[in-house]
Parts: structure tokens; sequence; C-alpha cells
């Protein structure tokens, strides 16, 4: 009875000590989810937003200017150069963590962008309407590092990203009698790239904030070509392929709003 006893009396000690052990794992992991719990690896989400871009299309407005000048006698409406598109951007934030005294942002965004203008020339059959057209399509993936100037208001000090751009180009002619003549060309992708600077507001906390950039772009377009492989001269007087239809960026504008949730 007395071995029994003891028995008892060991088993009771090791449960115990048991007992005791899943406690303070329990409690220690407790107090480690208060500490690094729901956010505490930075927050995730989307945005959405406007974005205006300056670029320089040297190619393509030194054919405006022939196109004008050829036209000079008959133009009511001249055909107006190009070089500020405005569209809209969406992305992810894949990540967003602030440190002491600073943040970082990892992110992909897809943009598109839209320029277009039209000339009306008066014939004595009737007027004859041209439109021209620019899309710019660029793909980023690039990061931002801030720090808090105040309680509410972020400054990024450095917005920088990669960019995979496309131009689409088109132009349509509607003579008298309904008859429309369009043509459509794309380029090949190139890539460019963003750099520049802006704030962060938080209108609520980490989870919806309100975003602005200032930035240079680098966008670089060079031949444009249609379906069949005919590519875009230089201008109507002339048989030579151009080369330089866009042939840099410049400044970039983005308004957005961001929705964060956390990790």
């Amino acid at each position: 009875m007395f071995l029994s006893l003891k028995k008892e009396r060991t088993l009771m000690t090791r449960l115990a000590l048991k007992l005791t052990i899943i406690f303070v794992v329990l409690l220690q992991t407790y107090i480690y989810s208060q500490t690094f719990g729901f956010g505490c690896l930075g927050f995730t989400g989307g945005y959405a937003g406007y974005s205006h871009q300056k670029y320089q299309p040297d190619g393509l407005n030194e054919y405006i200017k022939i196109f004008n000048l050829n036209r000079k006698d008959s133009l009511t409406e001249n055909l107006d150069s190009f070089g500020s598109a405005n569209g809209f951007r969406v992305g992810l934030n894949f990540f967003r963590k602030k440190f002491s005294g600073v943040f970082v942002t990892a992110k992909g965004f897809y943009q598109f962008l839209d320029e277009k203008h039209q000339a009306i020339e008066k014939l004595s059959s009737g007027n004859v309407t041209t439109s021209y057209d620019v899309k710019l399509i660029n793909w980023g993936l690039g990061f931002d590092l801030g720090t808090p100037i105040v309680s509410f208001l972020n400054w990024k000090i450095i917005d920088a990203a990669l960019l995979y751009n496309q131009a689409r180009f088109s132009s349509s002619q509607n003579f008298p009698g309904a008859l429309t003549i369009v043509k459509n060309y794309e380029s090949d992708s190139k890539f460019g790239y963003s750099v520049g600077t802006g704030i962060v507001i938080e209108i609520l906390g980490e989870y919806i904030t309100l975003e602005g950039l200032a930035a240079y772009s680098k966008l670089t377009i060079d031949e444009m070509k249609m379906d069949d492989g005919s590519k875009l001269v230089k201008n109507e007087n002339s048989a030579e392929v151009m080369k330089n239809f866009i042939a840099d960026g410049g400044f970039n504008a983005v308004v957005q709003l961001n929705i964060g949730i956390p990790l």
C-alpha cells in the first residue's frame, strides 16, 4: 500500500510538472501574441488613384507638325501636339511596416494613361475629322522609404519603381459620306524607372490612408507597328520609319487611396 501511495504521488508530481510547463507555455504565448499580434508584421492591401504623366513624344509631334503644315490652308482646327496624359493607377502594397522612425513599403501596380486630340479639315465635299490617340500602359514594381512627421502625416523620402512600358497609337479619319479609316499601332515593351517623393496622410490610422506622389518617370518608345508588320513613318511626306515615337518621360503625379489590412 505504501508503495502504491508513493507511486501515485510520483504520478501526481509528474502531472503537476506537465501542467505547470503547459501553463507557462500558454502564458508566454499569450504575452507574445499581445506584443506581436494582429498587425505586428505590418500591413498589406490595395490602392487606386489618379495619375498624370508628362512625356516627350518627339517623333509623334514632328509628324503632327508636318500634318498641320500640309493642310495649313484647309484646317479649321489644328491637330495639337502631345505630351501630357492622364489616367488611373491600381495596385497592391505587398508589405508596409513602420519601424522606429521609418516605414518601408514594397508594392506593385498597373497604370493606364490616355491622351487624344483631333483636327478638322474643311473641304468642298465636307469636313474631314482626324483623331490621334496615344495610350500608355505601365506595369511597376517598387518600394518607398519614409519617416513620420506628425502623428497622422508621413513623408516618403524616396519612392522608386522599375517600370515595364508599352504604348499604343491609333489614327482615325472620318470622311464625308461616313467613310472612316482607322489605323492601330503598338510598340514593343521597354523597361524604364520612376524616382520621386511624396506624403502619406493617415485618415483612419494605417487602415485608410491618402497618398500623394511627385516623381520623374523614364519612358522611351522607339518604333510603332501594326499587326501586319507595317511601321509608323516619320511623316506623311516620308517613307522612313519613325525611330523616336517617345524620346523621354517626365514629371509624374499620383494621388491614391490606400486600404490596409493588418498581417
